[in-house]
């Protein structure tokens, strides 16, 4: 018993063979597996989604930063301003959302209204971009602006009207913030809409992210426990097919691990290893492709970071696996001893073994522990490095951001947008890590299935002669060999009739062979030499199921299945009561 857990595999590296054959399993839930995927797409992109609806919320409605141009202050023909400033010039003012007044140009600063390398230097200090705060807007004359235009309109720039009667209209902020409340609001009424706007999709997308990641939790758990079900009954199928030599080799215990904990870590490997492992990867992949479309010269920031943390995950990986493998061997061990010693209990107890049996289990108990603190251990260190890496990234984003939106090379959106894609990014790393035991279990679990799948020790069954309704009893036993082990024979040369009719005795001592007899005419056990007739027809000739239908043993071993002795008196054959 002991041999068996401690030369049994406990863990076993990722393998695409295996993967591929627990896949294979899906082909008909396609459908299932299909939505599943979808679903993860969509709750992604929606949480992908929520940072840059942030920053577009930050940027556009609750800062509403301007970058202020003179048109009258920049010559082409200068000559002092670089080629660099003349591009970020002619780029800005023909963005998208500009308002005119005049000859000034207010632009709303977001990911891509920002200046560059020293552009924002030169045009600064030739006057061209303004160091004064301006806060500009459109608006309509039945809107609650208007009214504060006309009534302040010593304070603002303004356009004429246009054909609907609208226009457009800039004010300083200090100016505007000095204004009463109310008036504040009216003025930026616009902004206000627009967060009213934003906070409905952002409700949205959280409502459409909790709704896709339930089905795809749904869909996950059903399809795991269809594939469950189906690797289960196969399993089933393939143990009760064997033969009789097979299932004496095997304890019963091992065969039941195999159909029960051996196909829940295949269950694991669905539900907390593949689509978890998709889920973390495509966030990973997502964070770095937003933070490169937000700022490639942040996400170049970040970049930096990551060889470390890469590092230390793959270091990680190795030190799990190998404090997985103690756990594990260190719990069989624990299990063999177990059992072993409470199924000998008696023996134990008449030899006065008490003792030694307690300070062997000790020894064992505590290797287990050891191993579990190590396993702990790992994992005790690998989590808080990770988050001290990922805090110390936060804080050079921070650093870095802050004198970027200062030099309005990235607006404070984009800077607050990356802090939260930086924490979406590492979260899943810890999480990779954690999973990957769950996943050496589950190769290991999988190796142990289709190793037993693969096991084909059925009783061959090639016979094509019928001997249905023709039946009459006729048992002969030619020169008959068998053992159980080789070299050591139960029916040495065994030879015997019983012809129709007849009750037969055959008596003998414990093992000489009596219940073997039974058990070769009913091939449960194949003979090694010799020929076993039915109606002077080979056994081996007849098909198993109706040979079995043919020849019923009653065995003295009586076994009693759940359920009420009527049940099992049938066991399923169209018995009449009488």
């Amino acid at each position: 018993m002991a041999d068996y857990f401690e030369t049994d595999d406990v863990t076993k590296e990722y393998d695409s063979r295996l993967v591929r054959r627990i896949l294979s399993y899906l082909k008909p839930y396609r459908l299932l597996a299909a939505l599943t995927l979808a679903a993860l797409a969509v709750s992604t992109l929606g949480e992908l989604y929520i940072p840059v609806l942030q920053q577009r919320l930050i940027d556009n409605a609750v800062l509403a930063r301007f970058l202020v141009f003179r048109t009258d202050r920049f010559a082409p023909e200068r000559e002092e301003l670089s080629d660099e400033a003349r591009s970020a010039y002619g780029e800005l003012i023909r963005l998208p959302g500009g308002i005119t007044i005049g000859d000034m140009v207010f632009v709303p600063q977001n990911q891509r209204a920002v200046i560059r390398g020293k552009a924002e230097e030169e045009l600064r200090g030739r006057g061209i971009l303004d160091d004064v705060q301006w806060y500009a807007f459109s608006y309509n004359d039945g809107d609650p602006a208007a009214g504060v235009v006309r009534q302040h309109g010593a304070l603002f720039l303004r356009t004429g009207g246009n054909v609907s009667g609208g226009g457009a209209a800039a004010i300083k902020t200090a100016d505007l913030y000095s204004l009463p409340l109310a008036e504040i609001a009216a003025v930026r009424g616009g902004d206000i809409s627009a967060l009213v706007r934003g906070g409905i999709i952002f409700l949205a997308v959280l409502v459409v992210v909790f709704l896709f990641t339930f089905s795809q939790t749904w869909t996950t758990n059903l399809m795991s426990q269809r594939v469950m079900k189906d690797m289960r009954l196969e399993l089933f199928k393939k143990t009760a097919s064997q033969s009789t030599a097979f299932l004496s080799r095997h304890p019963v215990g091992r065969i039941v691990t195999r159909l029960t904990g051996d196909v829940d870590t295949i269950n694991e490997f669905f539900t907390s290893v593949l689509v978890a492992f998709l889920k973390d990867l495509s966030i990973m992949a997502g964070s770095l492709v937003t933070l490169f479309i937000l700022s490639p010269v942040m996400a170049l920031v970040v970049i930096v970071t990551l060889p470390p943390v890469a590092v230390l995950t793959l270091i990680s990986r190795v030190k799990a696996r190998d404090a997985f493998r103690r756990q594990r061997t260190a719990s069989s061990k624990v299990y063999a001893y177990l059992a072993e010693r409470l199924a000998g209990v008696q023996v134990v107890q008449l030899f006065r073994r008490e003792q030694k049996s307690g300070r062997e289990f000790a020894e064992r108990n505590r290797e287990l522990l050891d191993a579990n603190l190590g396993e702990m251990y790992v994992f005790a260190t690998f989590r808080p490095i990770v988050e001290w890496f990922a805090t110390f990234t936060v804080a050079v984003v921070i650093v870095a951001g802050a004198k970027m939106v200062l030099s309005l090379s990235v607006s404070l959106g984009v800077l607050i947008a990356f802090i939260n894609l930086v924490q979406m990014f590492y979260a899943p790393v810890t999480d990779i890590a954690e999973k990957y035991t769950l996943l050496q279990s589950a190769m290991a679990g999988g190796e142990r299935v289709f190793k037993l799948l693969d096991t084909d020790k059925r009783i061959p069954d090639r016979g094509t002669r019928s001997i249905a309704g023709s039946l009459r009893g006729h048992v002969e036993f030619d020169n008959v060999r068998f053992a159980y082990k080789a070299g050591e024979e139960v029916l040495k040369g065994l030879s015997f009739a019983v012809k129709p009719g007849e009750m037969a005795a055959i008596v003998g001592y414990t093992g000489a062979g009596k219940t073997t007899i039974i058990n070769v005419l009913a091939r449960l056990w194949d003979i090694d030499s010799g020929e076993i007739r039915l109606d002077g027809v080979p056994v081996k000739d007849i098909p198993l199921e109706e040979l079995r239908r043919s020849v019923l043993p009653v065995l003295q071993d009586v076994f009693l299945f759940s359920g009420t002795v009527e049940e099992n008196i049938s066991l399923g054959l169209d018995l009449s009561e009488d």
